[in-house]
């Protein structure tokens, strides 16, 4: 694309350079040796081997500097070289105490968590558990060598020798861990929950509808019944969204007295992953062809955006239907630059509708000590027009509810703590579920 087009989308000539630059990284790496300048031979111990070539890997190039410091090059989106934000790549052939700066060279955000006190991830064959790397040993920075992007370093040191070590952003949650976890679903043989296919991405993955409800509800058409209606992972990267999808649904399908009220008095359908080839390939941001598709909810393509298209669809012919009263639309997301859980909101010329969107995010507010009310906002910027919760804020019943649920990606701070409390990855499945409750 060139500048006078980047230009009319909107984009900087600076973020046009670091694009130009980055459109060059269009693969991941697949078990390359780094070596010294003029190194001929079989990689020593030490010459470290990098790895992206998995689901939701991601790492586009790796520069030798020294045999202590190595440039990363984040591989941009699938067909679209703007968004640089998720890594996810493994490092094995190191030898004992081996330590190391790793410089992640091509961010393309300026604010990040990292400036909070977010650190990368990382774990091991012999400890498998995600660990967050000392947030001493992690610097965000905008570097004089690399001038049009920002720089993340951080020091490590590899401790087993016989270890494949793996870095990511965030938390991963991969569509085969989805997949996986709805087959257990499916294998309890529940009477209030139903998985069906809704659509095939452009890469043919399945784009799951979850029903949760009881049977006799579902099948009763004499009355309105209430509906919910949940979606997540529309942007890949953002993570931490498909586990609080999760801690929803296991709340939902388990024998707590309170969720078997909510299954008896509402109808809960939710598409765990809207975006399942985005997820898959390892992007940020876009689907395989490089749509954000949280922007093109106006008017979703079948060929383009099916997963967008069917999803649309469903939702407007669910609202149509006489037997049902959609009271909620929530789509969950995760954010990079804030901490706790919010929401937007929509504004709306009448006052009443507007002020009733207001009750639900207070609710939260005082039952979760993770929501920030005063996070929470309502806008109708034209940058969101295409959005999940703008588009079907104007297009559904005016009693429903459309709202954007944010999870941080690093943490939240409860009332009264002066410090932040870092989310695990257990802890954003089961603290949804505590809220709820």
């Amino acid at each position: 694309m060139n500048k006078e087009a980047r230009a009319q989308n909107g984009e900087s000539a600076e973020d046009s350079d670091s694009d130009l630059i980055n459109e060059q990284l269009t693969g991941n790496i697949h078990k390359i040796a780094i070596v010294p300048p003029n190194f001929s031979g079989k990689p020593k111990k030490g010459h470290l081997i990098f790895d992206a070539c998995f689901e939701c890997g991601n790492l586009g190039r790796v520069d030798f500097i020294s045999e202590f410091e190595y440039d990363l090059f984040i591989r941009p989106d699938t067909c679209n070289a703007r968004f640089r934000i998720w890594f996810n790549f493994t490092v094995e052939n190191v030898k004992q105490e081996q330590r190391v700066i790793f410089n992640i060279v091509n961010f393309s955000k300026s604010k990040s968590l990292y400036r909070e006190g977010m650190s990368p991830l990382v774990k091991s064959t012999s400890r498998p558990k995600w660990q967050r790397i000392p947030a001493k040993n992690v610097f965000y920075y905008r570097c004089p060598e690399h001038k049009r992007n920002y720089v993340m370093s951080f020091v490590f040191c590899f401790d087993v020798e016989d270890d494949v070590y793996q870095f990511a952003y965030s938390f991963p949650y991969s569509y085969t861990k989805l997949q996986n976890y709805l087959q257990i679903l499916d294998n309890r043989g529940l009477d209030y929950y139903e998985r069906e296919l809704l659509a095939l991405s452009v890469q043919q993955r399945r784009l799951d509808l979850i029903t949760i409800s009881d049977s006799e509800l579902k099948q009763n058409t004499q009355k309105k019944r209430k509906l919910v209606i949940i979606t997540a992972r529309v942007h890949p990267g953002e993570t931490p969204s498909s586990y609080v999808c999760q801690g929803l649904i296991e709340f939902l399908v388990s024998p707590h007295p309170i969720a078997k009220v909510l299954r008896e008095n509402i109808i809960f359908k939710i598409i765990p992953m809207l975006n399942p080839d985005g997820v898959y390939l390892g992007n940020y941001r876009c689907s395989l062809m490089g749509f954000d598709l949280n922007r093109v909810w106006q008017d979703p393509s079948p060929w383009a955006h099916p997963e967008l298209f069917a999803t649309k669809s469903q939702v407007l012919n669910l609202d149509k239907d006489s037997t049902y009263d959609l009271d909620f639309y929530i789509d969950i997301h995760a954010h990079s630059t804030m901490m706790n859980g919010f929401m937007y909101g929509n504004i709306y010329e009448d006052s009443n509708r507007y002020e009733r969107q207001a009750i639900f995010p207070k609710l939260l507010c005082s039952n979760a000590d993770d929501f920030s009310m005063s996070s929470t906002s309502f806008n109708r910027d034209a940058v969101k027009a295409g959005t999940g919760r703008r588009t079907l804020g104007g297009s559904l019943d005016e009693k429903c509810h459309c709202y954007t649920l944010e999870v941080s990606f690093f943490s939240y701070q409860p009332s009264g703590f002066n410090h932040p409390i870092p989310y695990t990855e257990e802890e954003c499945i089961i603290k949804f579920k505590i809220d709820l409750i």
